[in-house]
């Protein structure tokens, strides 16, 4: 499988398993066949509330010889009620616990957005901490903290634009070395992409095929179906193929790692599959003109009344 390399030549597989919106009772079972066929990247989050049980399934993989630990990339997220400095360790050390491990290949802050410690998600203004309660910076002290301890061997970010992206780097002892954000024809992302590549930052597609099974609180009326664009549908039916892996191939051609959700063995199948397939100059030309930066995770949840964040300051 294609990787993304690392300084330190730790080598991330392209191509990995989305756990967002995994269902209890599947998540496990969608983790162990996802190994079986082949994947071994991971992506969970401390918020998806399924780590446990992703936990028993790497365990389980592990101790059965299916595969090694060192062969695994497992991903994970610090949420925004840890951001002090001090409670990030605490943070990830539970999310060891819960996925049965004693590292992550990866540690992200998964939103440039802090809320009071006893908070999931807010609901109301006073809910949230602002940047300047809770600094970025002192959220990143925190993560390198992580890595000197041994518990995460790499820290990035998640959901940054630019703008938040460049004033952690400026001050970082560790650079940030990955940036997940939402990645796909329809929201391409070049000034991040290019921003990323001239400052050796790697990038992971999140909702590569559109998210069309996340929260209602996120859907919005007559919005744009990703996988039924007739562009995508013409060169999938070109090659024989699904939409599904035309667009996941559309990131790693990038260069950028992809990491689907799915439970289904036959998706999880497929999707995998689109590792063999090859898109043409002239097919990537003809998605770049899909871009519309049209956002299926819009982050408008962060921005109710009173809230100090705006999508302005989100995104920039």
């Amino acid at each position: 499988m294609q990787t993304l390399k690392f300084a330190n030549d730790d080598r991330m597989p392209i191509l990995g398993l989305g756990t967002w919106k995994s269902a209890p009772g599947e998540v496990g079972r969608a983790v162990r066949e996802a190994i079986r066929i082949g994947y071994r990247h991971i992506d969970c989050a401390a918020i998806y509330g399924n780590e446990a049980e992703i936990g028993t399934a790497l365990e389980e993989a592990v101790s059965s010889g299916l595969v090694r630990r060192d062969e695994l990339w497992i991903t994970s997220k610090l949420w925004n009620n840890a951001h002090a400095t001090e409670q990030v360790g605490t943070a990830l050390q539970r999310t060891l616990q819960d996925l049965r491990l004693d590292y992550l290949d990866l540690y992200l802050i998964h939103w440039p957005v802090a809320c009071r410690p006893d908070v999931s998600f807010p609901t109301r203004a006073e809910h949230f901490l602002s940047l300047e309660e809770a600094p970025l910076a002192a959220t990143w002290t925190g993560m390198e903290v992580c890595v000197q301890k041994g518990l995460a061997r790499h820290i990035g970010v998640s959901n940054f634009g630019v703008g938040n992206l460049a004033e952690i780097s400026s001050s970082a002892v560790i650079r940030p070395e990955m940036n997940q954000i939402e990645l796909h024809p329809y929201l391409q992302q070049n000034d991040m992409l290019t921003y990323c590549r001239q400052h050796g930052i790697h990038l992971t597609a999140y909702s590569p095929l559109g998210s069309f099974d996340r929260p209602a609180v996120l859907k919005k009326a007559g919005e744009l179906n990703l996988l039924g664009n007739p562009t995508v549908a013409g060169i999938a039916k070109a090659h024989g193929c699904s939409p599904a892996q035309v667009l996941l191939r559309w990131s790693i051609e990038r260069g950028t790692a992809v990491i689907p959700k799915s439970t289904n063995p036959v998706r999880l199948a497929e999707n995998f599959q689109s590792l063999e397939l090859r898109l043409s100059d002239r097919e990537m030309a003809e998605l770049a003109k899909l871009d519309c930066h049209f956002r299926y995770v819009h982050g408008e949840f962060w921005t109710l009344k009173g809230s100090p964040y705006s999508l302005e300051e989100l995104w920039k």
